[in-house]
């Protein structure tokens, strides 16, 4: 049998498990074969192993109208270089993708680009202003692969159960930044002791819950309501509370999907100490205690997948003082390592479930067809090398250049990402 590439030698990774070594020939876009052939290029894979490639279903690339924090170019680069073959775009951008014609732009440049394959996300609400639905059926004509006005809450209860009807007829996810503005007001971090010792103001986790409440409480209405199965997901949960509120609603049977940040998997309140900017996201890094609560919720299913809730910024506004900052962390190319180092390598965390969480979790929420590594399997896949180097922002293809993990020394760094058998990332040895 022929091929355009074999990988040999090389472990087998994804939601089945570990196996191999196995020798991976790859051609027409499909793995051909398991057991090795004759290609016109041989990667040894030896010592490495093979992935599916990974999908981020939260990530902010700033186009159109905020190109000088990132654009479809650099944050797709930067996405094959994380290893995601595949990743959702939010729509808070300037203007908001709220329109198909909006939405078929941003895949058509894609497209052209021959990166990450890129699924929009369209807002649910015109201008994602909370008031008036846009037009859920043709935006998932269009391409749109979610609906959500993620970068502000959905403050009326009413305008979200619509939307959650309308968006089930067409088979879209609604997702949700699920923080209470009355309560969260102007917090930058979390709000506890060390808020008032820092004398910041504080984003208390009562925010997130109550808002996380209500909004299963309005999908349990939604269900009731609607002939089609609605799903809500929530974006970057970050808090022992909230993840107990999904957890009940899960038992019970709700049509709810869920997903962690890497920040808010590895960095805690803590990190604020120093009053760095760098450390500001939204919802706020929480506690130790809140946490280990979410590496639970990663074990038992309560959390789907892991979001990177990628921000980038301009080094001038992160070098602005803390309280006026923008929120927001660019991760696309640290995310992998960073949690195959911090939970994997040093926790323990099984490697089967973390790589489900990249691929399989993501997948499953839009609703797209899994990839295993099995002969006829699509080859969008990544090849990770465990040796370790350290994290400089330098060398992003981000146009952000800062990371709060700059120095930190990981392992499990993407050195080939393939999109249906076409190399778009590639930094072998």
């Amino acid at each position: 049998m022929k091929g355009d590439v074999l990988i040999r030698n090389v472990t087998l990774v994804d939601a089945l498990g570990e196996r191999g070594p196995a020798d991976v020939l790859l051609g027409e876009g499909r793995i051909l074969s398991l057991e090795g052939g004759e290609a016109q290029r041989v990667i040894e894979g030896k010592g490495r192993f093979l992935a599916p490639g990974f999908l981020d279903l939260h990530a902010h690339l700033r186009e159109p109208g905020q190109e000088v924090k990132e654009d479809l170019y650099s944050g797709l680069l930067a996405a094959a270089r994380g290893g995601y073959t595949d990743l959702v775009s939010m729509p808070n951008t300037t203007p908001p993708v709220d329109t198909p014609e909006a939405v078929r732009a941003l895949r058509e440049k894609a497209e052209a680009l021959g990166l990450a394959r890129l699924h929009p996300a369209a807002a649910l609400t015109q201008g994602q202003e909370g008031k008036t639905l846009t037009e859920a059926g043709l935006l998932k004509e269009a391409g749109a692969s979610l609906l959500t006005d993620d970068g502000r809450t959905n403050e009326d209860a009413g305008v979200l159960a619509a939307g959650l009807l309308q968006a089930a007829a067409f088979g879209l996810p609604v997702a949700v930044h699920a923080e209470d503005a009355s309560l969260r007001r102007g917090g930058v971090m979390n709000d506890g002791p060390l808020a008032d010792l820092l004398g910041l103001p504080g984003n208390p986790p009562e925010a997130e819950a109550a808002r996380i409440a209500r909004d299963l409480e309005v999908l349990r209405y939604a269900v009731r309501r609607s002939q089609k199965k609605p799903h809500l997901h929530i974006q970057h949960l970050s808090t022992g509370r909230a993840l107990e509120l999904v957890r009940e609603a899960k038992r019970a049977g709700l049509p709810v999907t869920a997903e962690a940040t890497p920040h808010h998997l590895t960095l805690t309140e803590e990190a604020l100490r120093g009053f760095d900017p760098l450390f500001k996201v939204a919802p706020p890094l929480r506690t130790g205690e809140d946490v280990e609560a979410l590496l639970e919720g990663l074990l038992d299913g309560t959390l789907d997948a892991i979001a990177t809730d990628h921000a980038p910024h301009t080094q001038a506004e992160k070098e602005l003082d803390l309280l006026r900052a923008p929120f927001g962390i660019p991760s696309l190319e640290v995310a992998f390592p960073l949690l195959y180092t911090e939970l994997h390598r040093k926790r323990g965390f099984p490697l089967k479930r973390l790589v489900e969480l990249f691929t399989d979790g993501p997948r499953n929420i839009l609703g797209l067809k899994p990839i295993h590594l099995e002969e006829g399997a699509e080859a969008s896949l990544v090849l990770l090398d465990p040796k370790e180097r350290p994290v400089d922002p330098r060398n992003f293809t981000s146009k952000a250049k800062f990371s709060p993990w700059a120095g930190w020394t990981l392992g499990g760094w993407p050195v080939l990402t393939l999109v249906e058998g076409r190399i778009v990332h590639e930094a072998l040895e």
